[in-house]
């Protein structure tokens, strides 16, 4: 038995009894153990102490509680929840099952009517969750519990009460919630305010995975894959698996769009469009904002060291009428690193085209992240990085997400 069993049964002898490890995540370890008091067994989760050091006992305890109140029968309830001997935990059912992760791992792919059933049900937990003003920030097959084929969200609370200690302490302990297949664009870009909608993108990310066998975007590295979820559309779901109803793909493409305001507004909409099978979903454009996108035309190598590119037209909406003025100018790129594609990891444009942010070699100081405004001569460095790579503005062209050099992303 292990130290941190012995000290946990010591701490917590008058209510439960922890029987044996059964699972670890980045997060907490999870440990099946005996209800004293109720005689039966549970499920009970310790955050990891340097998780529950950012915390604290009373943030973690006052933002759980309001997980306790979540009733529906697509929730795992939350039993009990509690500090001692400087652990923090919660206790949830012991769901006599597997995660979704599990069955995924095996079937890789699941019917049709699995994904709709699965999907359709965590969607509507989902809405009545947001309902109530909790949003979960981790949904993944992990995450999904199946109890005789029914689908079970867990882990509400952690999220909630980490996320509320605040990005700039979590950061120092090297943790992040959320995890890069699953995370919405804003979610991935460093967003401080998500809502309802990031899940819903989440759990679009799982539907798709139901179907096809991968998420939507896949890459070697976790930076890798916040670049493509920032700029890359993936590939239709029906291109993937041609079985797919028209309404079911189409749902889900609404649910995996990059602006939150061109997803569904709430989850039971989403949860709507999953289970109506009749007839072809499709969005009213009306109630759709224009979006902006753009082209990059012309990436070519110039002097060693020097690429000169013009940024092709940049349309609002769907008009191709609509451009600014074309823009030409030579911007630096790192040493013996002439990019070969507008997809290349050391350079972004901001969503409305007016901002470059690349990666270049500094004389004397190594490899640097500048930042050029179109309109302006000089480029901008940014605070003295060295080392960094795979640059990709957030949504408003305000932040930029980028990687260091021990694979961290910042």
């Amino acid at each position: 038995m292990s130290n941190t069993i012995e000290r946990l049964n010591s701490a917590l002898a008058d209510r439960y009894t922890i029987d044996r490890e059964i699972g670890a995540g980045g997060m907490a370890t999870v440990y099946v153990a005996q209800d004293i008091r109720h005689d039966r067994p549970v499920a009970l989760k310790v955050l990891r102490p340097e998780l529950a050091a950012v915390i604290g006992a009373e943030r973690f305890l006052n933002e759980i509680r309001v997980t306790a109140n979540l009733q529906h029968p697509n929730i795992l309830p939350l039993y009990d929840s509690g500090e001692a001997d400087s652990f923090l935990f919660y206790v949830m059912p012991v769901v006599d099952g597997e995660s979704l992760r599990d069955l995924l791992d095996r079937e890789t792919q699941l019917s049709i009517d699995d994904t709709i059933r699965i999907a359709g049900a965590a969607a509507a937990a989902l809405g009545y969750a947001h309902r109530h003003e909790v949003i979960h920030r981790d949904i993944k097959p992990e995450n999904i519990l199946l109890h005789d084929g029914q689908p079970l969200i867990a882990d509400f609370g952690i999220a909630l009460a980490v996320t509320q200690a605040g990005a700039e302490r979590l950061t120092e302990t090297g943790l992040s919630i959320g995890t890069p297949h699953y995370m919405s664009p804003e979610q991935a870009l460093g967003e401080r305010t998500l809502d309802g909608r990031s899940d819903v993108y989440s759990l679009g990310c799982v539907a798709y995975e139901m179907l096809t066998g991968e998420p939507p975007h896949t890459g070697p590295t976790a930076q890798a894959i916040i670049a493509k979820i920032a700029t890359e559309t993936p590939r239709p779901v029906g291109a993937v698996r041609s079985s797919t109803p028209p309404a079911l793909a189409s749902a889900i493409e609404v649910a995996l769009e990059k602006l939150p305001a061109d997803r569904f507004t709430t989850a039971e909409q989403f949860a709507t469009a999953l289970t109506n099978q009749t007839a072809r979903f499709t969005r009213s454009h009306a109630t759709v904002p224009r979006r902006k996108r753009w082209t990059l035309a012309a990436l070519a190598a110039a002097l060693t060291g020097i690429a000169a590119f013009s940024v092709g037209r940049f349309t609002t909406g769907p008009s191709p009428g609509d451009s600014v003025p074309l823009a030409r100018f030579e911007i630096g790129t790192p040493e013996g690193n002439i990019p070969a594609s507008a997809n290349a990891a050391w350079i972004d444009i901001s969503a409305d085209g007016t901002k470059i942010a690349y990666v270049a070699q500094i004389p004397g100081e190594g490899q640097g992240l500048l930042v050029r405004h179109i309109s302006e001569i000089e480029a901008v460095r940014i605070g003295g990085l060295q080392g960094v790579g795979s640059p990709v503005f957030s949504p408003d062209g305000e932040r930029i997400v980028f990687s260091t050099p021990d694979g961290d992303v910042r």
